[in-house]
């Protein structure tokens, strides 16, 4: 896992460099916690799969946070407003909680039933001021420990963890023109401006195979399309990982090469999160912060941090 300074894309280096006792597996998720600590994904079969847990500011492995039946390759992470740890089970289509100060196990809060509208493929998570739970669905539904494609939409669900009720609250979107021929949507985040007096709330969604589509959280309605084909192919020659937003309100994903020839190195993306426009570092064109590099190979998960 590596860093790279906000202000100007530059290089920090390895921020967990030794994957410790718990050893990374496909991570994917990154979140801080309420204590400061930072949250990881991991695994990729029902035995490796956990919650691992690092010091978030020296990066050093402290424990494996939270492991559960059920749980197949971790995908979202988000901490809500009622003291539990939401994650999302891709390869189980289930939604699992824990305790967000022991990470214990407290129930399986959704699972997927094969009908659009379901959780099915269950990827990114996110609460928003609403204190619902949103949930982008790939789409998939697990056989055995695998996806399989049976043509149900890839989604935004919206669930009110009180009840349990879910809704959808984005049907699949047209495709990108830039993409490539379907939609799996992933990452999301709300934008800077949520919860403040007057201030619009927009919902930013990122579609594994290109762009990430901003929604006016009230209407529901699509209000801006941002292009992240940084390959300048048609079709895109790159792929889409999760978002992350600054405390000054610049919006951060990451991308990646899907060459054939396998090489997977990945780049940064910026833009500014209120008027849509890219945000290039210096040296750089388009939305490119941080451009295509050995450092990051396949990059997913993204967030945030002044430590």
């Amino acid at each position: 896992m590596v860093r790279f300074d906000a202000e100007t894309g530059e290089f920090l280096g390895d921020f967990i460099a030794d994957d410790g006792p718990a050893g990374l597996v496909a991570p994917d998720a990154l979140v801080f916690g309420p204590d400061g600590d930072l949250l990881v994904s991991s695994g990729d079969t029902a035995e490796n799969s956990a919650v691992v847990r690092y010091n978030g500011e020296t990066g050093e492995f402290e424990t494996v946070f939270a492991v559960a039946r059920g749980m197949v390759r971790p995908y979202g992470l988000a901490f809500g407003p009622d003291g539990r740890l939401y994650v999302s089970s891709f390869l189980t289509d289930r939604i699992l909680r824990f305790e967000a100060e022991t990470g214990s196990f407290v129930d399986v809060f959704a699972t997927g039933n094969g009908q659009p509208g379901g959780l099915n493929g269950p990827n990114g998570l996110a609460f928003g001021p609403d204190g619902k739970l949103y949930v982008t669905t790939e789409g998939t539904v697990a056989v055995d420990g695998q996806p399989t494609f049976p043509g149900l939409p890839s989604q935004v669900l919206r669930f009110d963890i009180t009840t349990g009720e879910s809704e959808v609250f984005i049907d699949q979107p047209a495709l990108s023109p830039a993409g490539l021929g379907y939609v799996s949507l992933l990452g999301l985040a709300f934008g800077p401006d949520c919860g403040k007096t007057g201030g619009a709330c927009d919902l930013f969604v990122s579609d594994f195979a290109n762009d990430i589509r901003r929604y006016d959280l009230e209407t529901r309605a699509l209000e801006a399309t941002l292009s992240t084909n940084y390959s300048g192919t048609v079709p895109s020659g790159n792929n889409l990982g999760g978002l992350t937003f600054d405390d000054e309100g610049r919006l951060y994903t990451v991308g990646f090469d899907n060459a054939q020839d396998g090489d997977l190195r990945g780049a940064v993306l910026r833009f500014d999160g209120r008027t849509n426009a890219p945000l290039p570092s210096s040296g750089n064109t388009g939305a490119i912060f941080v451009p295509p590099t050995g450092e990051l190979v396949r990059p997913i998960g993204i967030t945030f941090t002044r430590q």
